[in-house]
């Protein structure tokens, strides 16, 4: 390469940098010698820890306050140390940097701000821990140090506090009927809800299709005419059980469509155990936490039985509830615990049993006198740890048990008015809060969503949901979403924008749709494809062009004549006889002759037939003979003369 060119590279380098202001255009980048800055460093610290060791033996041998005086100068004898080992570090970095750059265009990144040295003058009371501060350091370790002790402590707070993970800031309704909504149910995910009623339909709801009108995509009736009690998703999302008001519980899959319907059990067989399946109306049902393919449901008939969803032609095992005189016992409601080993049960009379899911002979806990006899438990639920059972009695309260300890209750609520046989209690997903619902009379105040603290089993939130009572609860620990069945056919869904994911949040950000309007026609004629221009009907001209038409038609543009009034004119016969009553008055009823003689009325006519015979006469002109009449004799005479008492009758 040519020298001059290079000559001639450097000085047009030269001209650019001094044209824009600046030197060391194109220079190299500043380097360090990495291992050396580490051992000065090394070194620095090991004096710093002898010398702080020898001022803590001086400090042990001295008085209280003169170690106190005396901390200060070895305070500022380390900084001093500190800055000089800085000073030599920079002088080596700077030997052995290259000879053509210089150092300040050298240095990568943003000059050190003013203030770093000012900061470090004024920190020389606080102690040096460790190593020295790199070169480029500028933060306050103090200020930091607060700022993260202030967030950690508004953290601790939100932990303590679990009030404010309720995600009760926003909500929408969803509109299932004019009835009570008595089942809720979510897939695992929180894609889906489906919701049932009193009024047997099952409503289909999609989140990520719905948009602000908020419809159901789907609604049936699986059970005809049998109200809906229960309604769950499995465990991996794919079917739902249905149970309602019949004795045979279905299951459905994802779009509605049936996939299995439970057998009914022989009604005149005495032992239970020995029926295929229940044989009265059914209260509950549930899926088992871990296995897919099992469900479990409760009826009327005083049996809990468990079902495979591949054999629908018997059930699995049977759990028969007994009271404490060994009598049978109506379970209301039913669960698997969190592990799905234990199969609980509340009974109308009061009693909680729980067995182990192998043995179903003998109740592996039981708790007399657990809720008033009488009522109907509406709801059993177990806790995440699964150690602790919550009961929503129809005695208006809520109980939490310790199965450990399962003689007595841990904590009571009361005050919780409860009309529904299957009102709901959950857990929060965090395990903190109980939630239930409390039913009103209809105009009578609303229904409320009540949260209570697990530990102190304060009542520590509510939410005041409609006026209606609050039947289902569901708190989804993947959506953190609250889902709410109501008495006025409402389901209602609490969010938190910051604290909810998907769900809810995913249809109220869309539009509503614009449905298509069908198209009229603007004509108010009809055109048949295959009529003739002769079949056409002609378009509406204007009134003033039909007039002059109609004027050139002797026809339509003829005088009526008017009517006629004396005898009669140009051959028009006058009102008087024009018709044929008037005829028959004028001809008939009006002719004075006597018909009353009919002989005179014959012979009438007599000479005029004789002179002008028309009808018999000529007809026998020529073979008719002469007619030869009697003659009359005295004894005729006689005869006629006799009076009439004589005459002989015949």
């Amino acid at each position: 390469m040519d020298p001059n060119s290079m000559d001639e590279g450097k000085s047009g380098d030269g001209d650019i940098s001094s044209v824009m202001g600046f030197s060391g255009f194109g220079k190299k980048a500043r380097t360090f010698d990495l291992d050396a800055i580490f051992e000065t460093t090394r070194r620095t610290a090991i004096e710093r820890s002898q010398h702080a060791l020898e001022e803590r033996q001086k400090t042990q041998t001295e008085g209280g306050g003169e170690s106190s005086k005396s901390v200060k100068p070895s305070i500022h004898t380390q900084k001093t140390k500190a800055a000089a080992a800085a000073t030599s570090r920079k002088q080596e970095s700077d030997s052995s940097s290259d000879s053509d750059s210089d150092s300040d265009s050298g240095l990568i990144g943003p000059p050190l701000p003013p203030q770093h040295t000012a900061q470090d003058d004024d920190d020389d009371d606080e102690e040096l821990v460790g190593p020295p501060l790199p070169p480029g350091y500028t933060g306050s370790t103090a200020h930091s140090d607060e700022d993260d002790e202030d967030g950690e402590g508004q953290d601790d707070d939100d932990d303590d506090n679990p009030v404010k993970k309720i995600p009760d800031t926003h909500e929408i309704t969803l509109q299932h009927g004019t009835k009570t909504v008595s089942a809720l149910g979510l897939d695992p995910s929180g894609a889906r809800l489906v919701t049932g009623g009193y009024d047997y339909d099952v409503r289909f709801w999609d989140f990520a299709g719905m948009d602000q009108a908020l419809q159901a995509f789907r609604s049936l009736q699986p059970c005809e005419c049998h109200q809906i009690k229960s309604l769950q998703y499995s465990v991996t999302g794919d079917v739902i059980l249905v149970v309602s008001g019949n004795a045979q519980a279905k299951v459905l899959d994802r779009d509605g469509f049936n996939v299995m319907e439970c057998v009914k059990g022989d009604q005149y067989i005495v032992d239970m155990a020995n029926t295929k399946g229940h044989t009265a109306m059914l209260n509950s049902g549930c899926w088992h936490p871990k296995i897919k393919e099992e469900f479990m449901t409760c009826s009327n008939d005083c049996t809990v039985r468990t079902w495979d969803l591949n054999s629908d032609k018997k059930h699995k095992s049977v759990f028969k509830p007994r009271s404490a005189q060994g009598k049978k016992v109506t379970p209301t409601c039913c669960t698997y615990s969190r592990d799905g080993k234990l199969v609980a049960a509340g009974c109308q009379d009061g009693t909680i049993q729980i067995w182990d899911r192998n043995l179903s002979v003998h109740t592996k806990f039981h708790c007399r006198q657990a809720h008033t006899p009488g009522s109907d438990t509406s709801s059993l639920a177990f806790s995440y740890d699964g150690v602790t059972l919550a009961s929503r009695g129809g005695d208006d309260t809520l109980k939490l048990w310790d199965i450990r300890n399962f003689r007595k209750p841990v904590n009571v609520a009361t005050g919780l008015t409860n009309y529904f046989s299957m009102t709901d209690c959950c857990f929060s997903p965090d395990d903190k809060l109980l939630v239930t619902g409390t039913s009103v009379k209809r105009n009578e105040g609303n229904g409320k969503l009540v949260f209570f603290d697990r530990t102190s089993f304060q009542r520590v939130y509510e939410i005041e949901v409609t006026n209606a009572s609050v039947v289902r609860c569901l708190w989804h620990p993947k959506l953190n979403q609250i889902m709410v069945g109501t008495g006025n056919g409402l389901a209602k869904v609490y969010y938190d924008p910051v604290k909810s994911h998907r769900g809810a949040k995913l249809c109220v950000v869309k539009s509503q749709r614009k449905e298509k309007q069908a198209e009229t026609l603007t004509q108010d004629y009809i055109i048949t494809p295959h009529a003739l221009p002769m079949f056409r009907e002609a378009r509406q001209r204007s009134t003033r062009k039909q007039l002059e038409k109609d004027r050139l038609d002797p026809k339509k543009s003829h005088k009526p004549e008017p009517p006629v009034s004396g005898p009669g004119r140009g051959g028009r016969v006058a009102a008087h006889g024009g018709t044929l009553s008037s005829f028959i008055v004028k001809n008939i009823a009006l002719d004075k002759s006597d018909d009353s003689n009919a002989r005179e009325a014959i012979l009438r006519h007599a000479k005029e037939a004789a002179d002008n015979p028309y009808w018999v006469a000529p007809a026998y002109t020529e073979t008719q003979p002469e007619p030869v009449f009697a003659e009359e004799s005295d004894e005729d005479e006689e005869a006629e003369k006799e009076p009439e008492w004589k005459k002989r009758k015949i």
